[in-house]
Protein backbone atom coordinates (compact mmCIF):
# COMPACT_ATOMS: atom_id res chain seq x y z
CA UNK A 1 0.00 0.00 0.00
CA UNK A 2 0.88 3.42 -0.34
CA UNK A 3 0.41 5.53 2.49
CA UNK A 4 1.07 9.48 2.32
CA UNK A 5 2.99 10.87 5.60
CA UNK A 6 2.47 12.18 8.24
CA UNK A 7 -0.75 10.58 8.25
CA UNK A 8 -3.45 10.40 11.25
CA UNK A 9 -5.90 7.26 12.00
CA UNK A 10 -7.81 7.71 15.22
CA UNK A 11 -10.15 4.69 16.48
CA UNK A 12 -12.70 7.26 17.96
CA UNK A 13 -11.94 5.19 21.67
CA UNK A 14 -9.39 7.40 23.20
CA UNK A 15 -6.39 5.74 20.45
CA UNK A 16 -5.01 8.17 18.02
CA UNK A 17 -1.69 7.38 15.74
CA UNK A 18 0.38 9.81 13.38
CA UNK A 19 2.32 7.82 11.14
CA UNK A 20 5.21 9.75 10.34
CA UNK A 21 7.51 8.28 7.56
CA UNK A 22 7.79 4.41 6.76
CA UNK A 23 11.95 3.91 5.87
CA UNK A 24 12.46 1.29 3.36
CA UNK A 25 14.68 -1.60 3.88
CA UNK A 26 15.20 -5.05 2.47
CA UNK A 27 13.60 -6.22 5.65
CA UNK A 28 10.13 -4.74 5.43
CA UNK A 29 11.17 -1.82 5.97
CA UNK A 30 10.18 0.02 9.59
CA UNK A 31 7.30 2.87 10.33
CA UNK A 32 7.52 5.69 12.63
CA UNK A 33 5.04 7.76 14.47
CA UNK A 34 3.31 9.66 17.51
CA UNK A 35 0.87 7.86 19.15
CA UNK A 36 -1.67 9.71 21.38
CA UNK A 37 -3.62 7.92 24.30
CA UNK A 38 -6.38 9.08 26.70
CA UNK A 39 -6.26 8.37 30.33
CA UNK A 40 -7.17 4.81 30.70
CA UNK A 41 -7.29 3.83 26.98
CA UNK A 42 -4.86 1.91 25.23
CA UNK A 43 -4.86 -1.72 22.96
CA UNK A 44 -6.00 -5.11 24.62
CA UNK A 45 -3.39 -8.13 25.13
CA UNK A 46 -2.24 -8.54 21.53
CA UNK A 47 1.01 -10.01 19.73
CA UNK A 48 2.79 -9.09 16.49
CA UNK A 49 4.67 -12.38 15.24
CA UNK A 50 7.27 -10.60 12.91
CA UNK A 51 7.42 -7.19 14.21
CA UNK A 52 9.24 -5.58 16.85
CA UNK A 53 7.39 -2.35 18.71
CA UNK A 54 8.87 0.30 20.36
CA UNK A 55 7.34 3.15 22.48
CA UNK A 56 9.02 6.16 23.68
CA UNK A 57 7.04 7.98 26.28
CA UNK A 58 6.74 11.96 25.21
CA UNK A 59 4.75 12.95 27.99
CA UNK A 60 2.16 11.17 30.51
CA UNK A 61 2.83 7.71 32.27
CA UNK A 62 2.22 4.60 30.44
CA UNK A 63 1.52 1.61 32.09
CA UNK A 64 2.77 -2.24 30.27
CA UNK A 65 2.17 -5.62 30.30
CA UNK A 66 3.42 -8.63 28.95
CA UNK A 67 1.27 -11.56 29.09
CA UNK A 68 1.89 -14.05 32.62
CA UNK A 69 3.92 -10.56 33.81
CA UNK A 70 3.60 -7.84 36.27
CA UNK A 71 2.62 -4.64 34.83
CA UNK A 72 5.40 -2.14 34.45
CA UNK A 73 4.88 1.74 34.64
CA UNK A 74 6.78 4.27 32.02
CA UNK A 75 7.24 7.61 32.43
CA UNK A 76 9.16 10.54 30.14
CA UNK A 77 12.12 9.88 28.44
CA UNK A 78 11.64 6.03 29.02
CA UNK A 79 11.06 3.61 26.33
CA UNK A 80 9.23 0.42 26.08
CA UNK A 81 10.33 -2.06 23.75
CA UNK A 82 8.21 -5.11 22.68
CA UNK A 83 9.69 -7.78 20.83
CA UNK A 84 8.45 -9.91 17.85
CA UNK A 85 5.83 -12.94 19.25
CA UNK A 86 5.84 -11.66 22.95
CA UNK A 87 2.31 -11.06 23.70
CA UNK A 88 1.83 -7.39 25.48
CA UNK A 89 -0.86 -4.65 26.05
CA UNK A 90 0.08 -1.26 27.11
CA UNK A 91 -2.07 1.44 28.27
CA UNK A 92 -2.72 5.37 29.84
CA UNK A 93 -1.89 5.02 33.45
CA UNK A 94 -1.89 8.73 34.06
CA UNK A 95 -4.53 11.30 34.37
CA UNK A 96 -3.26 13.59 31.14
CA UNK A 97 -2.68 12.08 27.73
CA UNK A 98 0.11 9.87 26.94
CA UNK A 99 1.95 10.84 24.05
CA UNK A 100 4.66 8.08 22.70
CA UNK A 101 7.43 8.64 19.59
CA UNK A 102 6.92 4.87 18.01
CA UNK A 103 8.27 2.37 15.60
CA UNK A 104 7.32 -1.19 14.46
CA UNK A 105 10.04 -3.34 12.38
CA UNK A 106 9.61 -4.91 10.03
CA UNK A 107 6.10 -2.70 9.05
CA UNK A 108 4.85 -5.39 6.63
CA UNK A 109 1.31 -5.39 6.96
CA UNK A 110 1.11 -3.49 10.13
CA UNK A 111 0.19 0.06 8.90
CA UNK A 112 -2.67 -1.38 6.49
CA UNK A 113 -4.02 -3.51 9.29
CA UNK A 114 -4.18 -0.85 12.08
CA UNK A 115 -5.63 1.36 10.03
CA UNK A 116 -8.29 -0.98 9.00
CA UNK A 117 -8.78 -2.35 12.28
CA UNK A 118 -9.02 1.68 13.73
CA UNK A 119 -11.23 2.59 10.94
CA UNK A 120 -13.86 -0.47 12.57
CA UNK A 121 -13.49 0.30 16.27
CA UNK A 122 -14.68 4.11 15.24
CA UNK A 123 -17.39 3.22 12.59
CA UNK A 124 -18.92 0.32 14.98
CA UNK A 125 -19.08 3.08 18.21
CA UNK A 126 -17.46 0.71 20.35
CA UNK A 127 -14.13 -0.30 21.91
CA UNK A 128 -13.77 -3.07 19.61
CA UNK A 129 -14.02 -3.43 15.87
CA UNK A 130 -17.37 -5.09 14.03
CA UNK A 131 -17.65 -9.35 14.46
CA UNK A 132 -17.12 -9.06 10.05
CA UNK A 133 -14.52 -6.70 10.41
CA UNK A 134 -12.17 -8.17 13.10
CA UNK A 135 -13.00 -11.64 11.97
CA UNK A 136 -11.88 -10.77 8.26
CA UNK A 137 -8.69 -9.38 9.42
CA UNK A 138 -7.50 -11.56 12.45
CA UNK A 139 -8.21 -14.32 10.00
CA UNK A 140 -6.38 -13.26 7.01
CA UNK A 141 -3.73 -11.71 8.85
CA UNK A 142 -2.98 -14.17 11.41
CA UNK A 143 0.66 -14.85 10.79
CA UNK A 144 1.35 -11.41 11.36
CA UNK A 145 -1.11 -10.57 14.54
CA UNK A 146 -3.50 -12.16 17.27
CA UNK A 147 -5.64 -10.67 19.87
CA UNK A 148 -5.56 -12.82 23.13
CA UNK A 149 -8.72 -11.22 24.63
CA UNK A 150 -10.63 -13.16 21.83
CA UNK A 151 -11.13 -16.95 23.31
CA UNK A 152 -9.78 -19.16 20.89
CA UNK A 153 -13.25 -20.79 20.52
CA UNK A 154 -14.16 -17.47 18.58
CA UNK A 155 -11.32 -17.35 16.43
CA UNK A 156 -11.79 -21.34 15.33
CA UNK A 157 -15.45 -21.95 15.33
CA UNK A 158 -17.62 -18.17 15.50
CA UNK A 159 -15.05 -16.43 12.69
CA UNK A 160 -14.47 -18.83 10.10
CA UNK A 161 -18.35 -18.37 9.71
CA UNK A 162 -18.60 -14.61 9.96
CA UNK A 163 -15.99 -15.11 7.12
CA UNK A 164 -18.16 -16.78 5.41
CA UNK A 165 -20.99 -14.97 5.48
CA UNK A 166 -19.25 -11.86 5.25
CA UNK A 167 -17.97 -12.68 1.78
CA UNK A 168 -21.49 -14.17 0.70
CA UNK A 169 -23.00 -11.04 1.34
CA UNK A 170 -20.22 -8.52 0.03
CA UNK A 171 -19.18 -7.47 3.05
CA UNK A 172 -15.55 -7.58 2.61
CA UNK A 173 -15.40 -5.52 -1.01
CA UNK A 174 -14.00 -2.79 0.83
CA UNK A 175 -10.55 -4.77 1.06
CA UNK A 176 -10.36 -5.44 -2.31
CA UNK A 177 -6.57 -4.51 -3.01
CA UNK A 178 -5.49 -5.83 0.60
CA UNK A 179 -1.89 -6.48 1.15
CA UNK A 180 -1.20 -10.03 0.53
CA UNK A 181 -0.32 -11.49 4.63
CA UNK A 182 3.13 -12.44 5.45
CA UNK A 183 4.77 -15.61 6.39
CA UNK A 184 5.86 -16.62 9.56
CA UNK A 185 9.33 -16.76 9.29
Amino acid sequence: MNFTYPRTIDNGHGEEITFERFIPDENGGKVEGLSRVHPGAGPPMHVHFLQDECLTIVEGKMGTQVEGEAPVFYGPGETAVFKRGVAHRFWNAGEEALVCKCWVAPAYNFEYFITEVFQSIKTNGGDKPSLFDGAYLLSRYKTEFDMMVIPNFVKKIIFPVAVLFGKLTGRYHKYAGAPTPMAKG
